[in-house]
């Protein structure tokens, strides 16, 4: 339904020429929720307004459906009000001197082919119920929470039933209470109307708990690319691990490679020794890091024998309401780990944590 290919985006700054989008490929399917994910500056909202056709790119080509609506090679541009998408900005753009109904009804008085009031009016009705603002219409834009002029901005961009819905940070102006319920809705929303939905955010929560594929950005460049699950669990790069949720690095050296029957080897620390997955191609001596999450990371007792275990000392114990967060100084290496909140771990406390092989991942080292 979107695809990107080879796309290269060049800005002119005071002093250098910014390389801000180099070569990026998207294969978006249809009815797919794809996030772009990545730190301010990484390129995401440069491709995604690329695609909407607010920005144009100096090199690649992008597909709408069947529609070629940018080609450098072919030289051909199509407006943004030609591409068959709906757009809500991160500002939302709400017109103030508007109604609600006339902040939707918009779009529908600038197409081409002209509705009749009963056409109009019925459309705009059913975009307003599909975002429950039915019973607003008459409503001063202004006088809207931060909330509703969201899921405004949502019925504006859906009311003339685009093919494709692009979102620039659109929750980003709510507070923590109210951002959490509406990416839930936001969800179910696009999903129940089918549409296929290109979403950019720097916010990992809302790119894991939304999200069917999601693309890591970093320098103009997708460092990675899966779902939700592979992108926790299975970062390839540590920017990657390090950007999405906590996570504990321990250097170390491959100190015998995988068998056929399992990827797990062992690694090598100051701290001691660690079985964990290895890429493919690791072999002995190579230096790598060994990624864990800390809610992976177990306290264990003493008196059951089991691989992975290292000593060390809580140095902080800090309440997090759903969970206890724990720095353990092992040797000179301060890990994370979190812990059910009733658990009775106290700093200065001696405990053995447990690191399963199979939630250790070792990278390749710099």
């Amino acid at each position: 339904m979107i695809k990107v290919q080879n796309l290269h985006m060049y800005y002119q700054s005071e002093h250098s020429r910014v390389h801000a989008v180099r070569g990026i490929d998207l294969d978006i399917k249809q009815g797919q929720f794809f996030t772009l994910l990545g730190p301010s500056g990484c390129g995401k909202t440069t491709t995604l307004r690329s695609v909407a056709g607010l920005e144009t790119p100096q090199q690649g080509e992008i597909f709408v459906g069947d529609v070629r609506v940018f080609s450098s090679t072919a030289r051909k541009v199509v407006p943004p009000y030609e591409r068959d998408i709906g757009m809500v900005f991160q500002s939302y753009a709400i017109w103030p001197h508007m109604n609600v109904f006339e902040n939707v009804a918009f779009p529908l008085r600038e197409m081409k082919r002209k509705l009749s009031q009963r056409e109009l009016r019925a459309k705009v009705e059913q975009a307003l119920a599909l975002v429950h603002l039915d019973g607003l219409a008459d409503r001063p834009a202004p006088f809207l929470s931060g909330g509703q002029q969201q899921r405004l901005a949502l019925a504006r961009a859906l009311v003339k039933e685009p093919s494709v819905l692009l979102l620039d940070e659109p929750l980003s102006n709510l507070d923590a209470k109210l951002r959490e319920e509406t990416r839930f809705e936001l969800r179910e929303l696009v999903k129940r109307v089918g549409i296929t939905t290109l979403y950019v955010t720097h916010d990992q929560l809302e790119a894991l708990t939304m999200s069917d594929v999601v693309a890591v950005m970093n320098q103009g460049q997708i460092a990675q690319q899966g779902s939700p699950v592979e992108i926790y669990q299975s970062p390839q790069d540590r920017f990657v691990a390090n950007f999405i949720g906590l996570t504990n690095f321990i250097e170390g050296r491959v100190k015998s490679s995988a068998s056929k029957e399992t990827s797990e080897g062992e690694v090598e620390t100051a701290s001691g020794n660690l079985r964990c997955v290895l890429s493919d191609g690791m072999k002995p001596g190579d230096a790598v890091i060994i990624v864990i999450r800390p809610e992976d990371i177990q306290v264990a007792g003493d008196f059951t024998p089991r691989r992975n275990l290292l000593k060390g000392k809580v140095d902080a114990v800090i309440f997090m309401g759903n969970s206890l967060e724990c720095q353990v100084l092992v040797g000179a290496q301060r890990l994370r780990t979190k812990l059910h909140p009733s658990s009775a771990v106290q700093p200065g406390q001696i405990i053995s944590l447990e690191f399963p092989p199979d939630r250790c991942r070792a990278l390749r080292g710099l």
